[in-house]
């Protein structure tokens, strides 16, 4: 299989390039775009996908394995604009790293090194900056990952939003982990590691002013080692993914469709926090397409679901994991949810952004 660099690309001028079909309503750039749903899936598909990896059909992931002599490595970029930039649970410093940091974990590699690129907007608070740097610092400690370069610039007030920041990171993966969304496979059980929708909610809580007898506080966290503990126990885990841009019902949307299976889920298998469903409702939001960052989903053999259960909840980070579905052969490609009365809905993709700006 050749390299991205070996291969020649398909459009070599602007000239030469025809908008696709799927393209052509939207002659403008929206914020969908950047939602994570079928807007953001479009725009991949059909303009950067081609332009830099023409012919390559393999599963879309959060991160790149790559073979360099003796070793295999992940790689991953995340550029972060969430507002506000200081938030109950983290700062968009902290946020950068466990982003970056979890994008590798779900592929089996074990994070080591970060870049970091500031865009800073002239007028930010040189205290604040300091605070979301500091932030950084301590989440890459805790996380176990050095950032090792990194890049500043700034623009003129008004043209940045206080910052941007843009990170990479590199991990390293053992040669017997093979974990990708296409593995899933009929009879599996799918897991989440705790409650969901708690980063979203709480970054529109603070945007909205909401205030409820319990706080709701974002679940960032890095998850290289919930996932080391769970690989552990359950070295054959199937597929990993962390349900952020889209929640878990545009994950499990996208796995299903990668491995052409169906997954039925649980809806009264959910954990979701009181103040979470009461934000959601508040709000008009199903907390199933709210995002986490803080939380997993795993695809596990049926007959190791109770040790994988079991392993998470023993992890400080996944002390209310659950089983919440199962892949199976009705509906392929398809996400269908079993609700509390028995029946069943069909659970769609969105087409562009619920919460803007939470990551």
């Amino acid at each position: 299989m050749s390299t991205i660099a070996e291969q020649q690309p398909v459009v070599t001028s602007m000239e030469e390039w025809s908008c696709p079909l799927p393209l052509r309503d939207y002659p403008s750039i929206v914020m969908g775009h950047g939602g994570g749903g079928q807007l953001s899936a479009e725009l991949v598909t059909h303009l950067f996908r081609p332009a830099f990896a023409p012919g390559d059909t393999s599963a879309l992931t959060d991160s790149t394995v790559l073979m360099l002599p003796g070793q295999r490595i992940a790689c991953t970029t995340d550029t972060f604009v969430v507002q506000p930039l200081e938030f109950p649970g983290g700062t968009i410093g902290s946020l950068a790293v466990h982003g970056t940091v979890n994008d590798l974990a779900m592929s089996g590699a074990r994070p080591l090194v970060l870049t970091a690129g500031f865009i800073l907007e002239e007028g930010l608070p040189m205290a604040q900056l300091a605070r979301i740097v500091h932030d950084m610092a301590r989440a890459a400690r805790e996380a176990g990952v050095r950032i090792v370069c990194g890049d500043t610039k700034v623009v003129e007030r008004g043209h940045g939003d206080g910052v941007y920041i843009n990170t990479s990171g590199i991990g390293v993966l053992d040669d017997d982990v093979h974990i990708a969304p296409d593995r899933a496979t009929v009879g599996d059980v799918v897991l989440v590691s705790g409650s969901i929708g708690d980063h979203g909610m709480a970054i529109m809580s603070q945007r909205e002013g909401l205030e409820f007898e319990t706080a709701i506080i974002s679940d960032s966290a890095p998850l290289n080692g919930l996932v080391e503990a769970l690989r552990t126990a359950v070295p054959d885990v199937h597929v990993l993914r962390d349900p952020t841009r889209g929640g878990v019902a545009t994950s499990l949307n996208e796995i299903a469709a990668d491995a052409g299976v169906g997954i039925m889920l649980e809806e009264q298998a959910l954990p979701i926090r009181p103040a979470v469903r009461a934000a959601c409702e508040l709000l008009g939001l199903d907390p199933l397409f709210v995002a986490n960052e803080g939380k997993l989903l795993a695809i596990v053999p049926a007959d190791a679901a109770n040790t994988a259960l079991s392993s998470l909840r023993s992890h400080p980070l996944g002390t209310d994991a659950a089983i919440i579905g199962e892949v199976v052969t009705d509906h392929p490609g398809m996400l269908v949810a079993r609700t509390g009365l028995g029946a069943r809905r069909v659970i769609t993709m969105p087409i562009g952004e619920q919460l803007p700006r939470i990551c």
